[in-house]
């Protein structure tokens, strides 16, 4: 049998296979509130077959946002649209769901990719001042963000529980806290910008210390039978920058708290990040957070072939791969995978019929009668 499509679990959370959607970032929606956009999109990729679709990050507050198309979940109007698009999504599949929760920081107020993705700046329309660790820029001729003082840190921290219940309301069935990306949490983490000479900075367990807490206050609003985890970058790849070893301990700390996995991803702190691209190239990164710290991993980076993935998940590197744009290009992989494989995947009874001959046992539970 396919290892990549043997079912695993997270926490309490029962998955099929162990393919994952990751967040992908949509910018459409209206005021925070999800759109007819995300009903086609979510609508789509939940017919995948994938184990577990976790959607867009999703923003604690307006300033979280990391431009105003960006999903959120900090107020009722939010909640309402949201709930619509889920409760359709369930009706037709049995996808497992999870949200990602996240703040932007000091990489908030920018405009689209398709706009070219730049700052914009709190005086001009559609911008608002961010907020960080410290009042230091992402790049140099942006402008700086405000430092978050104790009211601050307390109103994110606050944030994320408020969205963290909406959440629960919605009958999400997981969380994934967003520490990676360059994003708020992550800024907490990494030196890079992270300057505080208080509690909340300096060394690693001060650096550490604000998204430990964010972590404990969203695992206590969320009903404790549903899982929460979080997603790291594993490096800044810039000199000097959060690493590896801090990842590790990280996730070490996170565990002992009640985080049923970790998500490992790399970068987006800095513009002068030098990546070495090539597939799965930020796999070795979930290997050794996997050896070293216990939880259910989940691989993410260039995992595009199948056999690739099944290759990662056969010699214990990760426990789950994630995919994101190879996902966007082919909304079936998952399907086309398990031909590939040998293996069995979940689809709707309304496209049974559109299986290959030379797989009849392709979809689980398919029936093809028919006057």
């Amino acid at each position: 049998m396919s290892r990549l499509f043997e079912p695993m679990s997270i926490g309490n959370l029962a998955l099929a296979n162990r393919i994952v959607i990751a967040p992908m970032c949509q910018y459409s929606a209206e005021g925070g509130s999800a759109t007819d956009w995300h009903m086609i999109h979510l609508g789509h990729l939940a017919l995948s077959g994938a184990g577990l679709l976790i959607l867009e990050a999703t923003a604690v507050s307006p300033e979280g946002r990391i431009s105003a198309g960006d999903l959120g979940l900090y107020s009722d109007e939010n909640e309402t649209a949201l709930a619509r698009v889920l409760a359709t999504v369930r009706k037709y599949s049995p996808i497992v769901l999870a949200v990602q929760l996240g703040h932007a920081g000091r990489k908030g107020s920018s405009s689209a990719p398709w706009d070219g993705g730049a700052q914009i700046r709190s005086s001009e329309p559609l911008g608002w001042k961010t907020v960080a660790p410290s009042p230091v820029p992402h790049a140099k001729d942006e402008e700086a963000p405000a430092m978050l003082d104790r009211a601050g840190l307390d109103k994110v921290r606050d944030d994320f529980v408020a969205a963290a219940r909406r959440a629960a309301r919605l009958g999400i069935d997981g969380i994934e806290i967003h520490a990676a990306h360059g994003y708020l949490l992550h800024q907490f983490l990494s030196p890079i910008a992270n300057r505080r000479d208080d509690e909340y900075g300096g060394s690693l367990e001060n650096r550490m210390r604000f998204p430990i807490e964010v972590f404990e206050a969203v695992r206590a609003a969320f009903p404790a039978e549903r899982p929460v985890w979080a997603r790291i970058s594993a490096t800044d790849w810039v000199p000097g920058g959060w690493d590896i070893d801090g990842t590790v301990a990280l996730a070490t700390a996170l565990k002992a708290r009640g985080c049923t996995a970790i998500h490992v991803t790399t970068g987006g702190v800095s513009p002068e990040q030098a990546i070495k691209l090539g597939p799965g190239y930020q796999v070795p990164y979930a290997q050794r957070v996997k050896a070293e710290v216990g939880l259910p991993t989940i691989a993410v980076g260039l995992i595009t072939d199948p056999e690739q993935a099944e290759a990662i998940i056969e010699a214990g590197e990760a426990d789950a791969v994630s995919l994101a744009r190879a996902m966007l290009y082919d909304p079936r992989w998952p399907w086309h995978a398990a031909a590939r494989l040998g293996a069995q995947v979940h689809a709707p009874k309304q496209y049974w019929r559109s299986q290959p001959r030379e797989y009849k046992d392709l979809f689980l539970g398919a029936g093809f009668g028919q006057r």
